[in-house]
């Protein structure tokens, strides 16, 4: 891994003792070394104290010789004064290593790092869009939530901890990751393909709008297209054939098919009830949102019309509790902070919105939101966001 390293100034002054003091060492070098200046800004004034090259180390660059003062003294003559700050003394108290917290990459950087910084964090979904050797705003607020996640300082800048603790948890991405090279692989399905994986297929294409006709268990031209159009979408080689990359990006985005989407059967609704709700959501028109039992119910003038799972923000980033009202619908949105699909995007504080996740559909309650309020039910949610309108009551409890 390449280390970054800023090198130190050092000036060298030369003294000449005094015609009294002849007898003595003739001539004294003395080094003095210019002061460290450390900061949060950028690498540019953030040295890394145990990190600098061996070349700006007084101690390595210049050993005792002769002439210094340490052995040119003579018995009973006291040596030069030294300054109890200054790094080159040998009697100098050593600050604590800053190698933790020196800036190695931050916004405005550039060059193959952060290539690899960024394909990192498309593997642990922090970074979505096309790999860039300009560390820009995109990345700065990728980088941000990653550190957010991981209780460590929020700065948006990658020093030594952050980036040992992203190595750790990612592999080292391929040269095609860093260049947006993406090379279609062998396919699992493809048109003549049949049976219950083509059946799986359509049912998970149905779910998030890219399949509209009967599930059946035969991959003809249709189902083809809606492969296409799923893999332009995703930024994934253009076939119409389901490769591995394919299937684990919808797979990654859509939950296991029931058995009545497979069969193409009716769902069964189960009744709604109003009962244990807050006394807000009972009159008018209401998004009810309780994080006790992690629903959504949709209530008009005390009736419950649909109930759906929900998740939300960690306790880094809370969804926010109170009562609000949608004043922004969106159909398709994306996330300006991270990049992320938001579809059916209906907001009520701020940037918090109740929107679906496919990362929800995907883990469950194994991650967490940004301080949305994500629901896992395609469907569901596309019904609720036809309903819903423009200054309804949103209470968050």
């Amino acid at each position: 891994m390449t280390s970054w390293t800023h090198a130190t100034s050092r000036t060298t002054t030369t003294t000449r003792r005094t015609p009294a003091a002849a007898g003595l060492a003739g001539l004294i070098v003395s080094l003095s070394v210019g002061v460290l200046i450390l900061s949060g800004c950028g690498p540019s004034s953030s040295p890394a104290a145990s990190g600098s090259s061996a070349s700006s180390s007084p101690a390595s660059s210049s050993p005792p010789s002769p002439s210094s003062p340490a052995s040119s003294s003579p018995a009973g003559t006291p040596a030069a004064p030294t300054n109890p700050s200054s790094p080159s003394s040998p009697s100098a108290t050593t600050a604590p290593s800053t190698a933790a917290s020196a800036v190695l990459l931050s916004p405005g950087s550039t060059g193959t790092k952060v290539r690899e910084l960024q394909s990192r964090l498309v593997q642990l979904q922090w970074f979505d869009g096309a790999i860039t050797a300009t560390y820009d705003e995109k990345t700065r607020a990728g980088v941000e939530a990653f550190q957010q996640k991981r209780t460590m300082p929020a700065t948006g800048t990658v020093d030594q901890a952050t980036w040992a603790k992203l190595v750790s948890m990612t592999r080292m991405p391929t040269s095609d990751e860093m260049n947006n090279v993406m090379r279609p692989g062998p396919a699992l399905l493809k048109q003549g393909s049949t049976g219950a994986a083509v059946r799986d297929l359509q049912a998970r294409l149905t779910q998030i709008g890219w399949w509209s006709g009967v599930v059946t268990d035969t991959y003809g031209p249709q189902t083809a297209q809606a492969v296409k159009d799923f893999q332009t979408k995703r930024a994934i080689p253009v076939t119409g054939e389901v490769d591995q990359r394919t299937k684990d990006r919808l797979t990654a985005m859509t939950r296991t098919p029931t058995s009545a989407e497979l069969t193409n059967a009716a769902p069964t609704a189960a009744p709604v009830s109003a009962a244990g709700l807050d006394a807000r959501c009972l009159t008018g028109r209401v998004v009810c949102i309780s994080k006790a039992s992690r629903q959504l119910v949709w209530v008009i003038d005390g009736k419950a019309m649909m109930r759906l799972d929900v998740r939300f923000g960690s306790e880094y980033t809370p969804t926010r509790e109170g009562t609000f009202a949608v004043f922004q619908k969106n159909l398709t949105w994306t996330s300006t902070l991270f990049g992320s699909s938001m579809p059916f995007s209906m907001f009520f504080s701020g940037g918090q919105a109740v929107h679906y996740s496919s990362d929800f559909a995907a883990r469950g309650y194994a991650g967490a939101s940004h301080g949305c309020v994500n629901v896992r039910d395609y469907n569901g949610l596309a019904s609720l966001f036809d309903q819903v309108n423009l200054g309804d009551k949103v209470v968050v409890y």
